[in-house]
Order: structure tokens, then C-alpha cells, then sequence
């Protein structure tokens, strides 16, 4: 039975929650472990682990507990959250409490003096933080100190990311063990997140002090969402997927999420859907924060009928009546997908979640899983760079020195950060001299836990029994059972038809060949410290000219049949019919399109005199045919091929500085090919297989370029990206 102090704070509760709900009748009450865990947090002053379905509340817990423990006379809720559509949601919901939120995020730095100012003055309920800023210095130094010394309640949302066992580790959130320790005594810690399965559970719990040996409340739900109905539907191919959607949008309920795999698979389904006459707007890691802003607004108001998005459109984003999630592609872990089709169904009672598998799905998987942490070797050598500088390095310092592009580089340095072998200061990064281990065992578990979950995921598209059971099971939910409501429980609701004229049309979409190749205009910083003395704008004399490549390797059309071709075990050969028709196509659009070179084109340039390759010692006979076929169908001499002054230099997925070096000197003009150059007396197309940074055509151009060749035209079958 409640003490009658801790009845009165259930009322309390009650009536703070029925203000966030916007409840006049003043009736909403607290589910029992909500109000269990406000309990521990307010009365208690204890730490406590929320694990539960997505659209159960937990964002109630720290609303309602942040209200109670203001009007006890606590410090601010600091709540660290990753997404800023999170943050934005978090702040009105909060306004209707009549708690006063603010931000300190990478969006609003104008802002961060007054913000601190009104927390000083004690005018702020609510502070949400992204993780990344715990990890700025200057927050870092001189304003997380302060904070911590003040904060009433902490909460860490999202808490799986703290777990490099999870699907989503987020290094930054590792700074969370510096502010927890700073805490005063009897400060109370809230954990929350809807996807952890019981290892990423234990982790989460042994970092936050939440864990078996505390005196914490762990509160885990069941995972069921009984508002989900759950499918899988195959179809034949990428044209069928996208004509599907086209024909069966409208039927689907309300509006929602359309999840792709890429961020060129979300531009190309937008753009589809669009000439089909649907209102959708694509949100990807690309899309500016003002433009994801008004996607999310246009979504959150039902002026479109859905977003077609990547994983950036993730964790945080709320719209009650979200009425259904589409997944063009399959994620590669069940527990991710889990926590995607959470967004919907949170406020009706009926929301369709539809997977629509592709064969491109597990080539995306590898492509993603080859960026995990990286090898000792490539560890140590930063470590040691670090160690002999005189002083702090910042990212674009160091990145030419190691092997590593610098997202990678950035979040390895964050891990060495939280274990002690560097630190971050103001202008970069600097070593410790602490020592420091390899932890090989984990990382090797770590990919072996990215396999199992790919065969998870291969699992739940081919299963003949329920599929919230499955997903439940992964995410180890004592309470799974047969749902009743997905497609294996209740029978198929969705049948595989197409009309003609989408798929068709669809057809044609993927089938349109070209994409733009951008040329390089600035050489990365730092060449001179590894002995390439190049540096600033290249000269415009020395430049290719935009360029143009069949297609994507990560696109769901052209992407589809070139990634075979690429693909390590692939065998060389001549380039097949349909690949070099394709590519006459390719360069007939884009002599008659602005910049080309056919008669009467806007900005016409001259048109190419002939064609050069890039030698190939792993494809040989792809490119020397490709050249030969360009030459023909083009009525073009093929001029010949530039050389390797000696051994092909292996070109790893590092960042640009270290290609650039690998390329120095590695490539030569020779004396015949300069001798044709110098006699054509025009623009040149430059062939080659593949491109991924572009850094090979910029150094061959520029050769080119001052061997005589007045412009460069770079002709490409595909892009990685």
C-alpha cells in the first residue's frame, strides 16, 4: 500500500500528465511501471532503467518526474537525446506541461550564451543536449561541470546507443560515464529505450550504474504492439517494388514512412512517386536541417503522404498517428527494424508495416558493415601520430598521416577518448600516454553479432510463424507470443499486383541512365606534411569538366546490374552489349544537353577529339574494350592509355590525402599518347571503370591537361555513393 506522502504524489503525477496529454477532463492517468519509475526518481531519488515498447510513454516518466522534483525546489532535467526531430517534439510536449525546455545543439549555437544564462538564473526545467556535445571541449570544461553540480535529474535517452553492442553505437554517448560520476550523491538517473535485447540491456546498465548491483529499478516491458500489423511481401524486382508502391500508396492508411536503404534509392523513389502524382518528400543524411524541418512539419500536418527516408528519419521523431511504414530494402538487423516500424501505430489502432525485400539488400549490408572499427595497426599508427606532435591535431591535420576517412577517424578517436588514450582539446586532439589495449575479442564479437542479426533479418522475411513473435524474441521478450495480426497469423493483406502502366513507367525510371560526376575543384588539406606538394584550388586549366557515370553502385536501377560487375570475385571480360548500349545512351544525352557538345546545346563546348583509358590491372579487359566501343560508336580516335610507372598502387577505401599519395608518380603519359594529344588539338573523353572519390580523374586530368589535352570529359560506368 502507498504512504499516504506517496498517494499524494501520484495525484500529482496525474494531473502533470494529463496537462502533457492536453487532457481538460483532467482523467489521464500514469500506465503502473510509469508511475513506478516516477516513484523511484522522486520520492526515492534512485537510478532506474526503463525498457519498453516504442509509444508506451517514457517520455511521460521524465516530464512528469521533472515537474514533481521542480516543484520540490531540484535542479534542471538534463536530457542527453540524439536527434534534433527528438529535441523539437521534446519542447512543445514539454510547453504543455507548462515546462520550460531548451536546447544546446549544433543548430542553434546563437542561441547557446542565453540559453546558459537562463539556466544560471534558474528559469530552465528541461535542458536537451545531443551526445556530441558532451564531447565539445568548451561544454566539456566550463559548462558541464556547472551542469552536473546543478541537475536535479538525468536522463539519457535512447540509452541503447551507449552500447557498441547495440545496432546503433554512438561513441558520444560514452562521455555519459564522466558527467555520472560528477553527479552529487541522490541525484536520480533515468535510462530509457525501446531496443535493447538483454546483452545491450546489461551493458547499458552496468555503464549507468543501473545495473544488478545497484540499487536500481529495471523496468522491462513487453514488446508487442498491438496496433502493428506486420507483413512481407516479395516482389521480382526493383521496378515491381517501386511500381507496387505507386499503384498501393493511396490505399494505405493515413500517412507514414517509406524507409530505403540509400540515400540514392530515397531520391530516386521520391522522385517516382512524385511523376506518379503522390505527395512525398525525400529525408536523408543529406537533406539540410531546415528542408528536414519542413519535411518533418509537412508530415507531422498530413500535407504529404509520406516521407521517403533513410536511417536519418530514426529514433525520436513522434507522430501519434502515423498510419503505416514501408521498407523499400531490408535493414540489416532485426532490432533496428524494429525500432523503425515503432514510429507507427503509436496513436490509432491500426497502423500497416510492410516489408518489401530487394536483392541489393545484403550487398548494402556488406558495403556498411566494412566501416566498423578499424584494425590495431591503423589505431596504433594515429596513436602514434598523436604522440609525436607537438601539439593538439585537428581532424583535417591528421587525417593525411593515417589511412582513414575522416567520419572513422573522428569516431575512433571519440572511442580513444572515453578509454583514456587521447583527449579533446580546444584546436584537436592530443595523446595521453595512458596505455592502452586492443580489445580484438570485442570488436570480433561485435561482427559476428552484425552476421547473426543479417541472418536474423533473412529470417524474419522468409518465416512461416509471427512475426511480432520473431521480432520480440530478438529483442528477448520473455512475454512473445503469436500476435494474431500479421500477415502469417491473420493471412495476406497485401497481394503482389502491378498495373501495367506503373511498371512500365517504372521501368523506364530505373532504366534512364547517367548521373553526373562532380569534378574536383580543391586538393585536400595536409599533402605537403606527406610529400606531395600539391595544395589549394586546382587550376581551372588543370580541372576535368563535369563528368557523367552509367549509374550508382547504392541506386535500386542501374545500381542492380553493376554491382555484380564490381564485386571482388566478378571475372573480367568484355563489356557486355547491354552495359555499352546503355552507354552510348549516356553520351548522347549528354552531348545534347547544356554543356554538351552537339550542335545548338545551351553553353555548347567543343566536341571530344578522342578517347583515353585509365589502365585497369584487375579489369583490363572491361576497360580496353569500353574504350574501343566509345571510339567507334563515337567516330573517335582511341588515342591510347595512360601507364603505371611501375606496380598498380593499391587504392584502399581511405581518405583522399592517402589516395593522393598513392597515386603520386604512380601514373604516366607516354611519349605516344602526349604526341596524339598534342596533334588532336581538342577535349578528350577519359574512360574508366569506376570512381569513388574522384581523386584518380582529377590526377590523371591534370596530366592530361598539361600534356595538351585542352578540356577532359571523365566517362565512368559506375559511382560508389
Amino acid at each position: 500500500m502507498e504512504h499516504t506522502s506517496n498517494a499524494d504524489l501520484r495525484v500529482a503525477a496525474d494531473a502533470v500528465l494529463a496537462r502533457l496529454v492536453g487532457d481538460p477532463t483532467g482523467t489521464a492517468r500514469l500506465r503502473e511501471d510509469q508511475w513506478r519509475a516516477i516513484e523511484a526518481l522522486v520520492a526515492d531519488g534512485r537510478r532506474a532503467l526503463v525498457v519498453q515498447r516504442t509509444g508506451w510513454g517514457k517520455s511521460a516518466v521524465y516530464f512528469v518526474a521533472t515537474s514533481l522534483l521542480r516543484s520540490r525546489g531540484s535542479g534542471p532535467t538534463v536530457i542527453v537525446s540524439p536527434l534534433l526531430a527528438l529535441m523539437r517534439n521534446q519542447v512543445d510536449a514539454a510547453a504543455r506541461a507548462g515546462i520550460h525546455a531548451r536546447t544546446i545543439n549544433s543548430s542553434n549555437t546563437e542561441e547557446w550564451d542565453t540559453v546558459q544564462a537562463e539556466i544560471a538564473a534558474g528559469e530552465v526545467d528541461v535542458l536537451l543536449v545531443s551526445p556530441e556535445r558532451l564531447n565539445n571541449p568548451d561544454f566539456r570544461d566550463q559548462v558541464l561541470p556547472k551542469l552536473a553540480a546543478a541537475t536535479g535529474l538525468l536522463v539519457v535517452d535512447e540509452a541503447h546507443c551507449i552500447s557498441d553492442w547495440g545496432h546503433d553505437f554512438r561513441p558520444d554517448y560514452r562521455r555519459l560515464r564522466t558527467m555520472l560520476a560528477d553527479l552529487p550523491p541522490g541525484v536520480p538517473v533515468l535510462a530509457t529505450t525501446a531496443t535493447a535485447n538483454a546483452r545491450v540491456t546489461a551493458d547499458v546498465a552496468e555503464q549507468l550504474g543501473t545495473g544488478a548491483t545497484s540499487d536500481a529499478l529495471v523496468l522491462r516491458g513487453p514488446l508487442d504492439r498491438e496496433s502493428l500489423s506486420l507483413a512481407v511481401l516479395p516482389l521480382p524486382d526493383a521496378a515491381h517494388r517501386m511500381a507496387w508502391l505507386a499503384d498501393h500508396l493511396d490505399q494505405l492508411p493515413g500517412s507514414g514512412i517509406i524507409y530505403t536503404l540509400t540515400v540514392a534509392a530515397a531520391e530516386e523513389v521520391t522522385a517516382f512517386l512524385r511523376q506518379r502524382g503522390h505527395t512525398v518528400t525525400s529525408y536523408t543524411g543529406k537533406t539540410e536541417n531546415a528542408d528536414r524541418q519542413q519535411a518533418e512539419d509537412d508530415l507531422l500536418a498530413n500535407r504529404v503522404k509520406a516521407l521517403v527516408a533513410t536511417s536519418a528519419l530514426g529514433m525520436g521523431f513522434d507522430k501519434p498517428d502515423l498510419g503505416f511504414v514501408v521498407h523499400l530494402g531490408s535493414p540489416s538487423s532485426p532490432i533496428a527494424y524494429y525500432q523503425q516500424v515503432g514510429r507507427a501505430g503509436r496513436g490509432v489502432e491500426h497502423a500497416e508495416v510492410l516489408l518489401l525485400p530487394g536483392k541489393e539488400d545484403e550487398a548494402i549490408w556488406e558495403y556498411f558493415a566494412s566501416l566498423a572499427f578499424p584494425s590495431e595497426d591503423l589505431v596504433r599508427r594515429t596513436l602514434d601520430v598523436l604522440t609525436r606532435a607537438t601539439g593538439p591535431m585537428s581532424l583535417p591535420a591528421l587525417e593525411p598521416l593515417v589511412e582513414l576517412r575522416r567520419s572513422r577517424l573522428e569516431t575512433m578517436l571519440k572511442v580513444l577518448d572515453v578509454d583514456g588514450a587521447v583527449h579533446r582539446v580546444k584546436g584537436g586532439w592530443v595523446a595521453t600516454g595512458e596505455p592502452w589495449a586492443y580489445d580484438a575479442g570485442r570488436y570480433e564479437w561485435v561482427a559476428r553479432q552484425r552476421k547473426a542479426e543479417q541472418q536474423a533479418m533473412r529470417e524474419y522475411a522468409s518465416t512461416t510463424g509471427c512475426r511480432m513473435e520473431f521480432l520480440q524474441r530478438q529483442l528477448d521478450d520473455e512475454g512473445a507470443k503469436p500476435c494474431g495480426r500479421c500477415d502469417n497469423c491473420a493471412g495476406t493483406r497485401f497481394t503482389a499486383d502491378t498495373s501495367t502502366a506503373a511498371l512500365d513507367a517504372a521501368r523506364v525510371d530505373l532504366g534512364r541512365a547517367g548521373v553526373e560526376v562532380e569534378p574536383r575543384r580543391m586538393w585536400p588539406t595536409g599533402l605537403p606534411a606527406i610529400g606531395v606538394e600539391l595544395k589549394g584550388r586546382i587550376p581551372a586549366g588543370e580541372q576535368t569538366s563535369p563528368g557523367r557515370a552509367l549509374g550508382r553502385l547504392s541506386d535500386i536501377g542501374w545500381g542492380n546490374r553493376l554491382r555484380p560487375m564490381f564485386a571482388p570475385q566478378a571475372p573480367d571480360g568484355p563489356v557486355p552489349d547491354d552495359i555499352a548500349k546503355a552507354v552510348v545512351g549516356v553520351l548522347t544525352d549528354w552531348a545534347r544537353g547544356p554543356g554538351g557538345w552537339a550542335p545548338g546545346t545551351p553553353d555548347a563546348q567543343s566536341r571530344p577529339v578522342g578517347v583515353v583509358t585509365i589502365p585497369s590491372r584487375t579489369r583490363p579487359q572491361l576497360i580496353n574494350s569500353l574504350g574501343a566501343r566509345i571510339a567507334e560508336v563515337g567516330r573517335l580516335p582511341l588515342l591510347g592509355s595512360v601507364e603505371y610507372a611501375g606496380e598498380a598502387p593499391p587504392l584502399s577505401r581511405s581518405n583522399s590525402a592517402q589516395r593522393l599519395k598513392a597515386l603520386d608518380g604512380a601514373l604516366v603519359v607516354p611519349a605516344a599518347l602526349s604526341a596524339a594529344l598534342a596533334e588532336a588539338g581538342g577535349p578528350v573523353l577519359l574512360v574508366d571503370d569506376f570512381t569513388e572519390t574522384g581523386w584518380t580523374l582529377a590526377v590523371v586530368a591534370r596530366m592530361l591537361r598539361r600534356a595538351g589535352a585542352q578540356g577532359v570529359l571523365p566517362l565512368v560506368l559506375a559511382v560508389q555513393g
